[in-house]
């Protein structure tokens, strides 16, 4: 990709540099506008990695008509979705960061009890990937009959499609089983070709959905999640744009919302609306209570983004 973008440029070595550079910098600020995923100038080699064959696909010879195609392109949004899938990272797996589950059902939803409100307890896995984390806080509810004691709403979103329609298969390898408490699987999942089948009742506690977590239009019919997880995501973006999706949290979160971020996130150097506290043995955030309130009702029923499906 460099070698094309080199004959394209033309010119002297350093003014061929320079071109590549501020290519690379369009590109990259394009990138992080619309999905908030952020690449350093030493992870160059990354993202060009990363659309080189998309790329190729559609015969582009340069990031420069790369650039241009993602942005002017009438088609753009076909684009958009195929780059998503290619910027995603899909490592994850069953009962990851146990503590924060442990913390759900141990603390958190023994609060709802003595509190009801009203409405279903909504629980919202931001960045689901597969599917593993939402589907085990499922089997966490499940375990302590949280079902049987609250009526409780749980969604999986992504900005990946693809990755979404493998969470709604519900297929999984061993490789995501391998953090499964002992008898887990045997509960909850059955063999299937060479592969694991979730339980199709556990299942079908979970909507899916696509959602872009920079677009308030995706990421407001979700956020009024009374629980929000939102781990191994921040890693990935901006400053300005985790600033943008917790202030979006903050607004439609009810007054008392709860927010997991993975072990190796913090919001601590940022200025949001969240404060850290202890949660049985985990770290989670917490919503400051005069966080400024726009649009929330939390007496209506938890509206859904329109591609939203319940299996």
């Amino acid at each position: 990709m460099r070698e094309w973008a080199t004959r394209r440029d033309g010119g002297g070595s350093g003014a061929v540099r320079a071109g590549a550079s501020a290519t690379f910098s369009l590109l990259r600020d394009l990138i992080v506008q619309r999905t908030g995923v952020f690449f350093s100038d030493a992870k160059r080699d990354l993202l060009e990695d990363r659309v080189g064959e998309l790329m190729t696909a559609r015969g582009l010879p340069s990031l420069l008509d790369y650039y241009y195609l993602l942005k002017y392109d009438p088609e753009a949004e076909s684009v958009w979705r195929e780059l998503m899938d290619r910027l995603a990272v899909p490592e994850t797996y069953f009962w990851r960061q146990p503590e924060q589950f442990e913390a759900l059902t141990g603390v958190i939803l023994p609060r709802y009890l003595d509190a009801p409100l009203g409405r279903p307890l909504r629980i919202w896995s931001a960045a689901c990937c597969t599917g593993e984390e939402p589907l085990s806080i499922a089997m966490a509810l499940q375990e302590g009959r949280w079902f049987d004691r609250l009526a409780v709403e749980i969604v999986g979103s992504d900005a990946s499609a693809a990755l979404v329609d493998r969470a709604r298969t519900g297929l999984y390898t061993d490789r995501s089983l391998r953090n499964l408490p002992a008898g887990w699987r045997d509960r909850y999942l059955r063999p299937e070709g060479g592969a694991w089948r979730v339980d199709r009742s556990l299942h079908a506690r979970v909507r899916w959905t696509t959602a872009n977590l920079v677009d308030e239009s995706d990421v407001g019919p979700l956020a009024s999640a009374d629980v929000i997880f939102c781990r191994n995501v921040f890693i990935y973006f901006s400053d300005d744009a985790i600033r943008q999706v917790t202030r979006t949290f903050a607004e439609r979160m009810p007054p008392q919302g709860y927010l997991f971020l993975s072990a190796s996130e913090s919001l601590m150097r940022l200025s949001t609306d969240f404060k850290m506290d202890e949660v049985g043995s985990a770290f989670v955030y917490v919503k400051n209570k005069s966080s400024a309130e726009i649009n929330v009702d939390v007496g209506r029923p938890w509206r859904r983004a329109p591609d939203l499906e319940r299996r």
